[in-house]
């Protein structure tokens, strides 16, 4: 097992990574309380529940099971997580347990930082995108019809136990997007890690279990270095929304039931490096290698058919990064530096998004 800490002062916290971690005791010290909510999701449930409320024996655990998918990461949905919470009179030293992907630790997180204003709460993500980004750092939020995770909080986890042995049971899909999210660390911030990536994305696609742990960790690294920097997304963490304005573009005009969020971030991704490379930042050599690894990696890298130019760049504009009425990007300067910034000529954004959309068709 690796052990790894966000280092924000008192309220850092461990993240944990290793084979088996479900059956070791780790929960139980990260619960300064008797009761317990676990949230999970109905494909999880089956395959992980029990196991998790055999960890908390001797602890007051109740359950809510939510639909499984982005598109109910929503306020209505978040209600029955309320709803428990309130019927079993939990208390304000109460903990959660986030058993799922990002839309479950998105969502219970949410609801601690909410209920009573603010709880306790434990990650214990199932995809390879939960471990590697979203149950790591605090970000917490619901979706919105008119934008993606508009409605949040930040509230950090008092852990995040990371069992690789989860990932056995995770469809190919959903694990090509999780592989989104561990190459954007290297795009960002870390080419050597990006090299690594290169060379290996077949064997990671196997899931060699040794080489799967490796990237785990230097993803989990890397996403905590860039928190205990930057907390609240004031500078530096917003690197870690390359592609993100794109994605949830696209999220947002599919309605959050078509394309997963890492597949949306992998189309992203393509387009910031396009869009760099079309402002003289980047090679063109490097996008195309960019959305080669993307491909052997089971991603797609073009926008949906029927999503117009127009239509991205006014959704694009309801990012968080909009400023003052300028839309923020994250762009590459190179492999391995990102750089966030409105100093780019729309002109040349709207000419990227027709030449991608009508490629997309």
């Amino acid at each position: 097992m690796h052990t790894l800490n966000v280092a924000l002062a008192e309220r850092s916290y461990p993240i944990y990574i290793g084979k088996g971690l479900l059956d070791q005791d780790l929960l139980r010290p990260h619960v300064r309380a008797r009761q317990v909510l676990v949230v999970s999701n109905e494909t999880v449930a089956p395959l992980y529940l029990q196991r998790v409320l055999a960890a908390l024996d001797g602890f007051q655990v109740d359950t809510v099971l939510l639909p499984d998918g982005e598109q109910y990461k929503t306020l209505s949905v978040l209600e029955k997580i309320f709803d428990q919470l309130l019927e079993k009179r939990h208390a304000r030293s109460s903990t959660l347990v986030a058993l799922g992907g990002g839309v479950v630790g998105d969502m219970v997180g949410f609801a601690a930082a909410c209920y009573q204003r603010g709880i306790d709460f434990i990650q214990v993500p199932t995809t390879l995108l939960a471990q590697v980004d979203s149950s790591v750092g605090g970000k917490t939020a619901v979706n919105h019809p008119r934008g993606k995770n508009m409605i949040g909080a930040f509230h950090q986890p008092k852990a995040v136990i990371i069992d690789t042995d989860v990932l056995a049971t995770l469809p190919a899909r959903e694990f090509a997007a999780g592989l989104a999210e561990v190459i954007k660390y290297g795009l960002i911030r870390d080419v050597e890690f990006y090299r690594w990536l290169s060379v290996n994305i077949d064997a990671l696609c196997a899931r060699d279990p040794e080489l799967l742990s490796e990237a785990i960790l230097r993803s989990c690294q890397n996403k905590a270095d860039v928190v205990a920097e930057d907390e609240t997304e004031q500078g530096s963490r917003a690197l870690l929304n390359l592609g993100h304005t794109f994605a949830h573009a696209i999220e947002t005009a599919t309605g959050y039931n078509t394309w997963l969020h890492g597949e949306a971030v992998a189309i992203g991704m393509v387009m910031a490096a396009q869009l760099s490379c079309d402002l003289g930042w980047l090679p063109q050599a490097d996008v195309d290698a960019l959305s080669a690894l993307l491909v052997r990696a089971g991603l797609p890298v073009t926008p949906p058919a029927g999503m117009t130019a127009n239509q991205c760049r006014d959704l694009m504009a309801l990012d968080k990064k909009v400023h003052d009425g300028s839309l923020r990007l994250v762009l590459l300067r190179a492999i391995g530096h990102a750089v966030v910034t409105a100093d780019y000529d729309d002109a040349v954004l709207m000419r990227m998004l027709e030449r991608d959309c009508v490629a997309g068709e």
